[in-house]
């Protein structure tokens, strides 16, 4: 008996494991369309990231804060969802640009210092038109 609900209990700690963590979101505008954005800010939230999603929505993303300007570097690791990654001055202009690949571990770094990242589905900057430069418009409170 007892082993049975050590067993029940070590399950539901996996499957809760495994269950992606809610963050808080903030609505976010790119070229005028409206998302809705998942915040990253402690060192745990940004290093699981996007790890072991199955979904993200069309309109949905993550912004990864930090406190100061620095050079920042990403990679996929279990990450299976195709995304597209902008760095970000604090004023929400756009200084890069990248394309990432599911699952790779080839880091992708900021060429210059940005104080957020932004992950969005892949191509989603692409099919807006939107260029390094662009600004994205975060909520007037944020961070």
């Amino acid at each position: 008996m007892i082993a049975r609900a050590l067993t029940a209990v070590a399950l539901s700690v996996l499957v809760l494991s495994a269950c992606p963590r809610s963050l808080p979101t903030i609505p976010v505008r790119i070229a005028g369309e409206e998302f809705r954005i998942e915040v990253a800010r402690s060192e745990e939230q940004k290093t699981r990231g996007l790890m072991h999603r199955s979904t993200l929505g069309e309109r949905g993303g993550m912004i990864f804060v930090y406190e100061a300007d620095e050079h920042l570097s990403f990679w996929m690791k279990n990450t299976t969802l195709p995304l597209t990654l902008a760095f970000l001055s604090s004023e929400g202009e756009i200084l890069q640009i990248e394309e990432l690949k599911p699952l790779s571990l080839k880091p992708v770094s900021s060429g210059r210092a940005a104080r957020y990242a932004l992950e969005l589905p892949a191509g989603t900057l692409r099919r807006l038109g939107v260029v390094p430069g662009d600004r994205v418009v975060l909520p007037a409170d944020f961070p």
